[in-house]
């Protein structure tokens, strides 16, 4: 896997990203469901190597329709990008299949967390490794390598995942993309049903992964209060759209973002779309 600096600041914040190549690079895409649904409206992104990106937004905003528009699991929903590119190290992906991506190191964590029930723990993370031609010695350094993160699914290793816990499930999907050794991990709502010690507990291992295996994150999550703290830069989106980015530390101490999504407001959380002053309005949307 790739280095990865290790620098922590005090306040617990990951740190900013220095001046890294793109990896990956979404460029002014439309997303359009049963030919008639438009869903995304010129999503534009980059995540660079060695970093965590945080894609945020509300439940419709677009972001599980943007993860899966890059490992083009779209056609299986009857969408397709009709507009706009996707290149990863600068090659379009447009015509890989998602098994390709996964041999070019892009795998993507599926909302819901979606482990194979009737198998045991062990067996869903072996099934990460299936792609993978370097031997059996190979997959097992990196299976022990997950137990080293994820300790609890060691201990369950022998149960049947579908008797797991929420917590568990999800340690075990995000073990099962290590295992096919992945350059980047699409991770879909992470927090989504899990309790804050645990969400807490996911986002600290997935930093790890990040500073000590160079994995390259591009997370999607409702819960901008724990994913800016974990990423290096934010795009914020709302109806399709991309309203704001910018490092992960501007975005915690932007007031517009404390208003509406960091529940810094006695009027409650808001939606960009109902803001009344001009300048604000100008400036996020234009």
């Amino acid at each position: 896997m790739l280095d990865q600096p290790t620098e922590v600041h005090g306040d617990g914040h990951a740190p900013e990203l220095a001046e890294a190549e793109d990896l990956l690079e979404v460029n002014n895409i439309e997303v359009i469901y049963n030919h008639v649904i438009l869903v995304l409206k010129g999503v534009s992104l980059k995540v660079p190597k060695g970093g965590i990106t945080a894609l945020l937004g509300g439940n419709g905003a677009g972001k599980t329709t943007t993860l899966k528009a890059i490992s083009n699991l779209l056609h299986s929903e009857r969408g397709e990008v009709t507009k706009g590119s996707i290149q990863y190290r600068g090659e379009g992906v447009a015509n890989l299949s998602p098994s390709d991506l996964v041999d070019r190191g892009v795998i993507q964590v599926m909302e819901g967390r979606h482990c194979f029930e009737h198998l045991t723990v062990e067996e869903n993370l072996l099934t990460g490794a299936y792609t993978r031609k370097d031997g059996r010695g190979a997959v097992d350094a990196d299976l022990d390598m997950v137990y080293e993160y994820f300790p609890r699914l060691k201990e369950r290793r022998r149960s049947q995942a579908g008797y797991t816990s929420g917590g568990e499930q999800q340690m075990c999907a995000i073990g099962r993309a290590l295992m096919s050794r992945p350059e980047t991990i699409l991770l879909d709502e992470p927090s989504m049903g899990l309790a804050p010690q645990l969400v807490e507990q996911i986002f600290g291992i997935v930093k790890r992964l990040n500073e000590e295996q160079g994995v390259t994150f591009l997370l999607a999550e409702q819960n901008t209060n724990v994913a800016l703290r974990f990423a290096h830069y934010g795009y914020i989106l709302e109806s399709g759209r991309v309203v704001m980015d910018g490092p992960a530390r501007d975005l915690r101490e932007n007031p517009d973002v404390k208003e509406f999504y960091l529940g810094m407001s006695d009027e409650g959380r808001k939606s960009f779309r109902d803001v009344r002053s001009y300048r604000r309005r100008k400036r996020w949307l234009s």
